[in-house]
């Protein structure tokens, strides 16, 4: 059960309840989040397309994995649980910022996140879940950033947000 509810924030990541995720994006509700960038040695980007099957977003391609924790899960270990379960990927991850966002989905679902996000270096390919994400490829930050500009519609919402922050702080 505790596996479909999200943990409800306010704007300073304090925990003020629980909501099943589904009804958390129908109302559109503050909730905890995390997002994962996963480069190469090549400081080539793990990008993952979604499931199609998914509930929303599905078919875009987005960062290499993100999700909620569980209530009493701290974001690190959800992080690292769901890049094995999505990715099939174990690596030591570090926190990089966070950032609240609130978008609109298809479906008439609204994402309104605090959005934590982890980054971390493999040189494996992905093991998918195929219930999670269908497809996988590595991309270079300034052809990531080109292709955005051109095909926005082919990247889920929170990926263009996360990755304007994350491309802003690798220039630093």
């Amino acid at each position: 059960m505790s596996e479909d509810k999200v943990i409800l924030v306010d704007k300073n990541d304090n925990q003020v309840g629980l909501m099943p995720k589904l009804e958390a994006h129908e109302k559109g509700v503050l909730h905890r989040a995390f997002s994962i960038f996963i480069f190469n040695s090549k400081y080539e980007l793990l990008l993952q397309k979604r499931a199609s099957s998914k509930y929303h977003s599905g078919g875009l391609w987005t960062n290499t994995c993100c999700s909620h924790p569980r209530e009493g899960e701290e974001t690190l270990d959800a992080a690292n649980r769901r890049l094995d379960e999505e990715m099939g990927i174990k690596t030591s991850l570090r926190k990089v910022y966070d950032f609240i966002y609130k978008a609109e989905l298809d479906n008439q679902l609204t994402e309104h996140e605090f959005d934590h996000v982890f980054y971390g270096v493999c040189d494996n390919d992905p093991i998918l879940n195929k219930d999670e994400a269908e497809d996988f490829k590595w991309v270079d930050m300034e052809t990531l950033n080109n292709d955005i500009m051109k095909n926005e519609d082919n990247y889920t919402v929170w990926f263009k947000i996360a990755f304007e922050y994350f491309y802003n702080y690798l220039k630093k």
